[in-house]
């Protein structure tokens, strides 16, 4: 009998272990919490007696399981070399040549001689928020090219008991919904095809036992990347399960060369036994802290912004816009963005992109007359431009019809009445790169906003699918625009959430969370991309009273409430105001900015009872504040409201507790004492009442709010 020594990999609250094996890749042992110090165990074969059915040598669950030589469940690897007689490459059996570790990283590198290939994998945790990041590299060895199908970024174990999976689906106007799922014996798998992040597929998942708010031992995995993707889970013989996730690749998308290599976008992975709330705020503090590039290296205080689509949508009108900039700097807006509708003849969206000059019917002076009078204003000015398209009915479209992602001999496909420009073509991106750093060279633009918005169909280069070629361009491009102009934020943009991935963040500052800006829908959409995007990047409008998408009405207080945690912008004619919702608005953003200082650098959590009420809580990082907001859907059965817990506050303090905004109950007579002193100026309580006992809910009628703010009291007081 013969020991071995595991290879472990330990963050504060994640770890994975392998063990070394002479006849394979290394073996999965473990993923999840820390291990301890466990200097030798069992090795992974001697509890596996191998039953009279299996083959001899039954293979284990390596670092990079591949088909061919008993290993049944989905490979790691997929590819070939078309055109070869009696090769059998599409089977591999890789070795492990080497092993490095450099402090919280693993390097592997594996090779197969008689495939001709080798693959690199990397794992490493982040000590800061204790996530993983992974990706894999294969290189073709070989004299013949080699054809590849699937490379898992990552591959990982997930124990029996974590038979639970929180999804991602929903379409335009309605993303990140939340799906819950029990795992059985069949695989769970969700692609996207779109060439895009996608609405309906987002690159993210979460798996545990049971996924509840804070407690629970749960699984996080994202894929950084804009294109499309896979993702699966599949019950393993030995009542594990394995996750892959990775870029999904078209059919001869990706044919390696000799000596050429294809590395997968980088997936990121978790564990936290808090539940989903502590997953949320490892993933929140990496992508503060490893994903985002803020202009001059820091977040400034994320402005309130006034969009001007709902309001003015592709009227133009410069004296109409000089009017709504004035009325939005008057009630506390801080970046006024120029939506659709302001470039060469362009009336309504069958025209003019890719013409990105400004639309001399309607500025004839250009931008600089509604530039200069944004910022007389005190505010700054930001700029729509959809880059990646264009219109059939455009000058640059009737100059470089071949400038498009196309199929030879096939038709085009529009969307939206429009066609996708060929991004991994130089002379396409030098174009946008001068069209684009015009406009910033030539005015006072601080932000972007850059759109997408249709998915990508025969999207092909040169007689190859064109996916990855295009979301890699697109990046390249992003970063060329970064180095030029450093001071510029951009927004990602794509029918609202339909790019939203950290691979996208790597370059832009903000996430157009949906087109959607109904609140009561909003809530459910903000729920679903908290779980793993920091307050300060997602787009929160207040929109009109009646909601443009939905056809719903609701009260201001109602939209500023559901609005108020994320980076707080407007979506309406703020003109039309009278003179009491002006005030009331007023009051909603000056709250903003008093609270963005907690909500965009604290802890966030999340919570509900049942589906008619849910709340948001903001807590910063040292426990002295925290911003509860608390939202009633629907009426249910219940009588009275139950106290909501409150997270992240320190039990040595005692805090004053104020009630900021409570709806008119019309069904109840009055208020208790309690809930008006809290409501008029704060009661003391202590954190740990406040903590197990919970913060009192005043009566809330359908889709309406309430928002409560503690604040330590001085020690010294």
């Amino acid at each position: 009998m013969t020991d071995t020594m595991l290879i472990q990999l330990n963050g504060g609250k994640v770890g994975l272990a392998l063990e070394q094996a002479r006849s394979t890749a290394p073996v999965w042992r473990h993923f999840g919490a820390p291990l301890g110090e466990h200097a030798l165990v069992w090795p992974a074969d001697g509890m596996r007696p191998p039953p009279p059915t299996v083959l001899d040598g039954d293979p284990p669950f390596t670092v990079l399981p591949t088909h061919g030589f008993g290993w049944f469940h989905q490979p790691a690897l997929l590819g070939s070399r078309p055109g070869s007689q009696g090769d059998s490459d599409w089977a591999q059996d890789f070795r492990l040549d080497g092993m490095s570790r450099d402090g919280d990283a693993l390097l592997m590198r594996l090779s197969d001689p008689i495939a001709s290939l080798a693959v690199t994998l990397s794992y490493s945790i982040d000590p800061g928020s204790d996530v993983v990041r992974a990706w894999a590299e294969v290189e073709n060895l070989g004299e013949t090219p080699y054809r590849l199908d699937w490379l898992a970024a990552a591959c990982v174990p997930l124990p029996a008991q974590a038979d639970q999976v929180l999804g991602f689906s929903g379409r335009w106007t309605l993303e990140f919904q939340e799906a819950r799922e029990t795992l059985g014996v069949a695989t769970w798998r969700r692609d996207n095809r779109r060439g895009r992040t996608s609405h309906d597929s987002f690159p993210g998942v979460i798996v545990g036992a049971s996924l509840g708010d804070d407690e629970g031992a749960v699984f996080g995995a994202h894929l950084g990347w804009s294109g499309n993707h896979t993702i699966l889970i599949e019950p393993l013989t030995d009542g594990r399960r394995q996750l892959q996730l990775g870029e999904w690749l078209a059919p001869g998308e990706v044919v390696l060369a000799r000596g050429e290599r294809y590395r997968t976008p980088c997936a990121f992975l978790s564990f936290s036994d808090q539940g989903l709330n502590g997953l949320s705020a490892q993933f929140h503090r990496f992508v503060r802290t490893r994903v985002l590039d803020w202009p001059q290296r820091h977040m400034r205080p994320r402005p309130v912004i006034l969009n001007t689509w709902e309001a003015v949508y592709c009227e133009h009108d410069l004296d109409d816009l000089q009017a709504l900039a004035g009325a939005a700097a008057r009630i506390g807006v801080e970046r006024f963005v120029l939506d659709d509708g302001w470039f060469h003849r362009r009336g309504n969206d069958r025209a003019g992109l890719g013409d990105w000059w400004p639309d001399a019917r309607k500025y004839p002076q250009g931008l600089t007359p509604l530039v200069e009078h944004v910022r007389e204003l005190g505010m700054e000015f930001g700029l729509w431009i959809e880059p990646e398209m264009v219109n059939p009915d455009s000058d640059l479209f009737r100059t470089h019809p071949e400038w498009v992602l196309q199929l030879a001999g096939r038709p085009f496909v529009t969307g939206r009445n429009q066609l996708v420009l060929d991004l991994a073509e130089t002379a396409v991106t030098d174009y946008l790169f001068e069209s684009i750093g015009a406009l910033l060279r030539d005015h006072s633009i601080a932000y972007l906003k850059w759109d997408m918005n249709r998915d990508l169909a025969t999207a092909g280069h040169h007689g190859r699918a064109a996916y990855r070629r295009q979301t890699l361009a697109l990046y390249r491009l992003l970063e060329r625009l970064r180095r030029a102009f450093p001071d510029v934020e951009i927004e990602s943009c794509a029918s609202g959430g339909g790019r939203a991935d950290y691979g996208a963040l790597a370059y832009m500052h903000r996430v157009w969370t949906s087109d959607c800006n109904d609140a009561l829908t909003r809530i459910d959409i903000q729920r679903g991309f908290l779980r793993f995007f920091p307050p300060e990047v997602m787009g929160a409008h207040i929109g009109a009273a009646c909601s443009h998408t939905t056809g719903r009405r609701h009260s201001m207080p109602f939209r500023a409430a559901v609005a108020l945690l994320g980076h707080l912008g407007l979506e309406l004619d703020v003109r039309t105001l009278s003179d009491a919702e002006a005030d009331e608005l007023r009051y909603w953003i000056t709250l903003y900015k008093q609270c963005r200082p907690i909500s965009h650098r604290g802890v966030l959590h999340q919570g509900r009872f049942g589906d008619a009420l849910v709340w948001t809580q903001a807590t910063a990082e040292d426990g002295r504040a925290s911003l509860l907001s608390v939202f009633r859907r629907r009426e249910d059965t219940a009588r009275y409201a139950m106290p909501v817990p409150a997270k992240g506050l320190r039990r040595d303090l005692s805090y004053v507790v104020r009630i900021l905004h409570m709806p008119h109950a019309p069904h109840f007579k009055g208020q208790t004492e309690w809930l008006a002193a809290m409501r008029e100026g704060g009661v003391e309580m202590p954190g740990a009442t406040l903590m197990d006992l919970g913060v009192p809910i005043p009566p809330m009628p359908p889709e309406s709010a309430v928002i409560v703010c503690m604040k330590a009291v001085a020690e010294d007081s």
